[in-house]
């Protein structure tokens, strides 16, 4: 009787709890065994006991950790030959060719594209590993204790797996208390043949315990949506709502104090408190942008737009960025933004709502009509509870009420420019 073939074996080293935990289940459903170390003496170790067919290495910033693993790697004869796949932030072409005498095969800048990151994975192990194809824009930020998820063009199993880790991982580094979750749908047409996708991407948003389902509102023109909540008892206390302003309104309310829908708005939502400050995560694969490569022509990592009327804003949010090393391009009108964005792609745009001519608002309708998105943050004077709900409606990923402190925007800023997948 033919035995039957060896498990293939991954070790993951000093991977953040999303990543891991995503990779784990990722290749455990393909029969791949994966184990974890973290720290330099539990890695080495289990590199020589284990022998795994690969090593995947996260790096956030320090090199100089697995440096001192690569080289007592190298030097040990049954471990030197083991492929490695590293991720970590982007480097030169001198600096990842370097790393090729120590068994690195493949360099990853972060945000990573999974899909073609398990086809690299799987050509080195030998195993066809699935990947969901579909064409899938999927985002989530937060606003306050209130979680957006943002599902467009189709429903993506890959994305929806990752997104379960991320939206626990929000939580715990915002430290949202009572969190509360949107599942913006309106740009999917649902029938009873995406019934299987419907049901992980429900399954995912109720599976942290610390939302409660009667938070958990679903904002959709389709039937479908009724229908299927109807039908899964598993479910019962999400809802399906049919504009934004309800969904808000229904997890807004009034609380114990009394405080109205303006009230609790203007204080989690325009505030500047840290621990309130908005973010947002753009789960990315290879196919959903043409360039591979994170740096721009002009060879600088991020270009911010700031497009504001009033002169003394864009000089003072251009010294901000310009000061962090990024690249900045301010605009006096919304239709000098909106014909520069024909051409040309920025990382972030910081806009007013209230311009001459084209208005913040049709920026944002702009905006979403890319093929590739640009996120933008609102930063106005305008903070009645209409105009914020109707900002984030068309998508922004942030408000801030003018005037705010720099440590304020650029927090913010950073969180939409840096937590990418």
């Amino acid at each position: 009787m033919e035995a039957a073939p060896r498990q293939k074996q991954v070790l993951i080293i000093n991977a953040a709890p999303m990543f891991r935990e995503f990779l784990r289940e990722k290749l455990n459903s393909e029969n791949v065994g994966v184990e974890v170390a973290d720290g330099r003496l539990d890695s080495f170790s289990k590199v020589v006991r284990l022998l795994p067919d690969l090593i995947v290495i996260d790096v956030d910033s320090s090199f100089e950790e697995i440096m001192d693993l690569l080289e007592r790697k190298s030097t040990d004869p049954n471990a030197k030959r083991i492929p490695v796949i590293v991720s970590g932030p982007v480097m030169d072409r001198a600096q990842i060719s370097s790393l090729v005498q120590y068994g690195v095969v493949k360099y990853f800048s972060k945000p990573i594209k999974f899909d073609i990151f398990f086809e690299a994975i799987g050509k080195i192990l030998r195993v066809n590993l699935s990947m969901d194809t579909t064409p899938c824009v999927l985002e989530i930020h937060h606003n306050g204790n209130i979680i957006f998820v943002e599902a467009a063009q189709g429903l993506n199993r890959e994305k929806i797996s990752l997104l379960k880790y991320k939206i626990s991982e929000m939580i715990d580094t915002y430290k949202i208390r009572d969190p509360k979750l949107i599942v913006m749908m309106t740009n999917l047409q649902l029938s009873f043949v995406d019934g299987i996708n419907v049901e992980l991407l429900l399954d995912t948003v109720t599976a942290d315990e610390r939302i409660h389902k009667r938070n958990i509102k679903i904002l959709s023109l389709e039937n479908f949506m009724d229908e299927f909540l109807d039908g899964h008892a598993e479910y019962t206390g999400v809802k399906v709502i049919k504009d934004l302003t309800s969904a808000l309104g229904s997890l807004i309310g009034k609380n114990d104090s009394g405080l109205d829908a303006t009230d609790i708005i203007a204080d989690s939502i325009l505030a500047g408190d840290d621990e309130d400050a908005a973010g947002m995560v753009d789960i990315r694969f290879g196919a959903d942008s043409g360039d591979g490569d994170s740096i721009n022509a002009e060879g600088s990592l991020l270009t911010v737009a700031i497009v504001d009327d009033d002169e003394v804003v864009r000089k003072m949010l251009t010294q901000i960025f310009v000061s962090l090393g990024i690249t900045v391009e301010a605009f006096d009108s919304g239709a000098a933004f909106a014909q520069a964005i024909q051409t040309k792609n920025y990382d972030l745009a910081i806009l007013d709502i209230f311009m001459q001519g084209v208005s913040g608002y049709d920026i944002l309708k702009q905006l979403r009509t890319r093929e590739r998105q640009i996120p933008a943050i609102v930063y106005s004077q305008a903070v009645q509870r209409e105009y914020v709900i109707q900002a984030l409606s068309l998508g922004a990923k942030g408000y801030l009420a003018k005037p705010q402190k720099p440590e304020v925007i650029v927090k913010k800023a950073m969180e939409v420019l840096h937590e990418r997948i």
